[in-house]
């Protein structure tokens, strides 16, 4: 029972697979959670390979069933989940078109992964969270959620505009507020996490980041005490405005 037990979703690459990582690294046994389980047993066996104990879980957080299925795996073997980490996340906007531009489709499936299927991930496997005695929920978000540095004509993202990825993230951020207020009280803390520009598939190779430290915010989040933040918005341990 003092092995913690950490679910990330999307875990079988970039900042995910990172992630997956670096918590095994500090003892805890990590769930892969991974869209194509093939891929999520690959990563979790280059991580055992490194001594780490990891395991793989088939997870499409776009699919109700896929949740639920894994919900109940995770609850066979393990009986609880102590730390959870929604990191699946995709950015599909085209960025030769305008925010007004932007395909119905676009936004759709953008928010079916990014925050849809983060709101069912988290919805399913509360139960477990609750059995953990001390319950960690970590959002990925991004710096482009945030509305008020959007609205900065000085901020570094002002002329940054991909629409449906940045009002998605928005929203986790909302999201993340909502369920910290119901959660306050309890032994769970929820937080948005902020990972930097990390060099992923996503970031970019000219990402000024490397995945090591894009994976730290997420990892920090996951370990915080019982003092530490519930209902915040951080990038390596500093609140970001919302």
């Amino acid at each position: 029972m003092n092995e913690k037990i950490a679910l990330i979703t999307g875990g079988n690459k970039g900042i995910g697979f990172e992630t997956a990582r670096q918590l095994a690294r500090t003892g805890a046994h990590v769930i892969i959670g991974a869209r194509d389980r093939k891929k999520g047993v690959e990563a979790s066996l280059k991580l055992q390979g490194e001594g780490l104990s990891v395991e793989a879980l088939g997870l499409d957080v776009t699919s109700l069933g896929s949740i639920a299925e894994a919900a109940r795996e995770v609850e066979r073997k393990h009986g609880r989940l102590d730390i959870l980490v929604n990191n699946a996340g995709v950015m599909l906007d085209d960025y030769g078109k305008k925010p007004s531009e932007q395909t119905l489709e676009v936004w759709r499936q953008t928010f079916e992964t990014n925050v849809l299927g983060l709101v069912a991930v988290t919805q399913a496997f509360l139960p477990l969270l609750k059995k953990s005695a001390a319950g960690r929920i970590v959002n990925l978000s991004s710096i482009l959620g945030s509305n008020t540095l959007h609205a900065d004509p000085s901020s570094p993202i002002y002329d940054f505009k991909v629409p449906a990825y940045n009002v998605s993230k928005a929203a986790v951020n909302a999201w993340t507020v909502q369920l910290a207020h119901e959660l306050k009280g309890t032994r769970i803390k929820v937080n948005a996490a902020h990972p930097g520009h990390v060099k992923t598939d996503m970031g970019g190779e000219s990402a000024p980041m490397e995945i090591v430290d894009g994976a730290k915010t997420s990892v920090q989040l996951s370990l915080i005490g019982d003092n530490g933040p519930n209902g915040a918005f951080v990038h390596l341990g500093e609140p970001l405005p919302w």
